[in-house]
Parts: structure tokens; sequence; C-alpha cells
């Protein structure tokens, strides 16, 4: 297996988007379902949404015995939004998660330095070469997908953009039920 491998697991495919040691951080290719990050209009964090919950219980619960004992439980560092300082909240323990600003930029393609050279962008630049990487579809249609991070404030969560790629750090409302999943794991090889 190499970084950028499309590999089978269960019941998706997923794309490897890191190797250490024996394991892998994977994502799934597609957005998986449509669905709110929490189910009511208010302050949330990472730590709290129901996004986090149904990853971890009845996502989590879907995969058989065997590719259970292959995913790996970690400490989801939740960092706040780089732009707007928002606060991300406490970190959690999660054996399948969301990838958060910082993660989007590192591994498609490497956009770090866009991220922390903000200038007087409100929005992600448009003429990021690596927007197109991170495009995902759902049900063969493009669609934007959840971030973990906070957006300008904690009513908002940050996701990219599903006609550009681009990253909404400014977020888009928690309680949209369009925004896509795309559940990332670290998976023992």
């Amino acid at each position: 297996m190499q970084i950028g491998d499309k590999i089978v697991f269960d019941r998706y495919e997923w794309r490897i988007l890191d190797i250490q040691n024996d394991k892998a951080l994977i994502i799934t290719e597609d957005v998986v379902e449509q669905r709110p990050y929490h189910n009511i209009y208010k302050d949330t964090t990472w730590y709290h949404c129901e996004t986090r919950k149904y990853l971890n219980s009845e996502f989590y619960d879907k995969f058989d015995d065997t590719n259970k004992c292959r995913i790996v439980q970690v400490l989801t560092k939740n960092r706040n939004n780089p732009w707007y300082g928002t606060e991300a909240g406490k970190d959690s323990q999660d054996s399948i998660f969301l990838l958060d600003i910082e993660e989007v930029c590192k591994y498609f393609g490497d956009s770090t330095q866009l991220l922390y050279n903000r200038g007087n962008n409100r929005y992600w630049k448009k003429n990021d070469e690596n927007n197109s990487k991170r495009m995902a579809k759902f049900n063969g249609m493009i669609c934007y997908w959840w971030l973990r991070s906070p957006g300008r404030n904690n009513h908002v969560t940050a996701y990219v953009h599903g006609t550009d790629g681009c990253i909404g750090i400014n977020g888009n409302n928690v309680t949209n039920g369009n925004g896509g999943i795309r559940p990332a794991l670290w998976l023992r090889l």
C-alpha cells in the first residue's frame, strides 16, 4: 500500500492519505451519505455533534467484527479555526472521524502555505491548484462535505465546497441536511 492508493475496506472504497508504522489513515473516496452535522442550530463542536456520535456508534456498528478489530481508536485533536479563531472544543477519542481544515490542506495536495497566509480573503482561494483533488461525489453528483473544524462561529462548520473543491473556512449551517459525510479512520495494516 502507498499513499494515494485506493483500497476496498468493508463496503466502501477508501483512499490512503497517510501511512505511519503499521497503520494507514484512510478516507472514503466519495461521500457515503448526506446528513446534518448537528441536529439543532446552536453552538456545537465536534466533541458534542450528532455526526460524531453517529459515526462512532451506528456507522461503526455496521462493520463486521473482523473489520472493527482493524479500526484504531485515536485521540482526535480538535484545533480552533485558523482564520477566525473559533474554539473547536476539547479533543476526543474516536474510531471514525471527519478530517479538519489542516488535514484537508495537508493530505489533498499541500495547501498549508495558503492556509496560514490568509491575506484579505474571507473565503478560500479559488486559485488553489489542489481544489480539484478535494471534490467528491454522492450518488454520482458532486457534493460538498463536512469537516470537523468550526467555521466563523460555532453555529456553522467548515466544509469542502462541492462545485470547486474550495475549503469553506467560514462554514455552513450545522443543521443543513445536504452536507456530505466522508468518514476517515486509522486502519491496522
